[in-house]
């Protein structure tokens, strides 16, 4: 990388750091005074998380704007946010998660001694046995270890706002992004990044490994950290996806759109049972279901735009950029402070 380069890599670097770090000041400073000393950790861990992810995707994601929301989407995220429920230190484990695949992914090794890159692979995995034993020797307790992921509770990777009203275990994504996610696996599938795939696969399978979180005493919950890294990464290059696809992508951008339109359909629908709950009990949900259907349809208008910008071969990506980030944007943002105010 020359001179050059690097000046602009670092300045991109610098903005994504202020992004991150203004955005946590306002969501924690309302909640600040009511901090016990642990807590004041989570202002730390979400930005800690955010730069990690953010550097990390570099490796894949060449835009700017899509390793910004990268590291957004991991660091400010559902699952993120949820560990909240749990001792500080579980985020601090979680943040530092992008960090230990820095090695692997950007190759410390080469040549006949490259293959160790992929001994540095498992140091994620390595870091979560040792924080767990070295947590139980000091008599702290960073999760709970009935902390599972149960299939009632997958609602939350549609609707992240109503499971974070109801209290139930956060998984997934915002809205708006997972049409970047869509398109990301499709491309990451095309791409042949088995490695990635193993990575997710993996961390999904000890998710669900009772035997052997319980006889290392790990809180399952803990391993979705690795997935959520992966997909939040893949989410970033799904958006560079959406924001420069050309005119024999227009069908992938169309059926992102057609996907978005479906899910708002059946939030709605959701809402509409919700609204029939006896004496307006299930109104506050309804409501919610609403507002989860709204940021579905604002996702699939701009990506409608998107691509009748593309049939008409309009080469406009920054323009197209600027719309799908409006659109993401808008739904980190308020997704993230309605799920941080129910949580503190």
């Amino acid at each position: 990388m020359n001179g050059q380069g690097r000046l602009k890599f670092t300045w991109k670097f610098i903005a994504a750091v202020i992004i991150y770090i203004v955005f946590a000041i306002y969501l924690f400073y309302p909640y600040l005074e009511s901090f016990s000393k642990w807590q004041f950790l989570w202002p730390l861990n979400v930005c800690i998380a955010s730069i990690g992810c953010y550097i990390l995707s570099r490796r894949w994601v060449a835009g700017f704007a899509g390793s910004c929301f990268a590291g957004a989407i991991y660091g400010f995220g559902p699952y993120f946010f949820g560990l909240a429920k749990f001792h500080p230190v579980t985020g601090l484990l979680a943040a530092t998660i992008p960090w230990l695949f820095c090695p692997a992914a950007f190759g410390i090794f080469s040549g006949h001694r490259k293959w160790l890159n992929y001994i540095f692979s498992l140091m994620p995995y390595l870091a979560i046995v040792i924080f767990f034993q070295a947590a139980g020797l000091a008599k702290i307790y960073p999760a709970s270890l009935q902390a599972k992921l149960k299939p009632d509770e997958l609602f939350s990777l549609l609707a992240p706002l109503v499971a974070a009203k109801l209290g139930t275990t956060l998984i997934g994504f915002y809205h708006v992004p997972l049409a970047a996610l869509i398109l990301g696996i499709s491309m990451l599938i095309s791409a042949r990044r088995y490695s990635i795939m193993i990575l997710i696969i993996s961390s999904i399978i000890l998710t669900f490994c009772n035997p052997i979180n319980s006889s290392l005493e790990i809180s399952p919950i803990i391993w979705l950290s690795i997935s959520a890294l992966c997909f939040s990464i893949i989410i970033g290059a799904g958006f560079q996806g959406l924001a420069s696809g050309g005119f024999v992508d227009r069908k992938w951008i169309l059926a992102n759109s057609i996907i978005l339109g479906i899910f708002a359909i059946i939030t709605l629908l959701l809402a509409a049972n919700y609204f029939q709950v006896f004496l307006s009990l299930g109104d506050g949900y309804a409501r919610l279901f609403v507002e989860t259907a709204k940021f579905y349809l604002l996702g699939s208008v701009v990506l409608l735009i998107c691509f009748f910008m593309t049939c008409g071969k309009v080469k406009m990506h920054p323009l197209r950029e600027i719309l799908i980030s409006t659109a993401m944007g808008i739904d980190i943002f308020i997704g993230a402070c309605f799920i941080i105010d129910k949580l503190f």
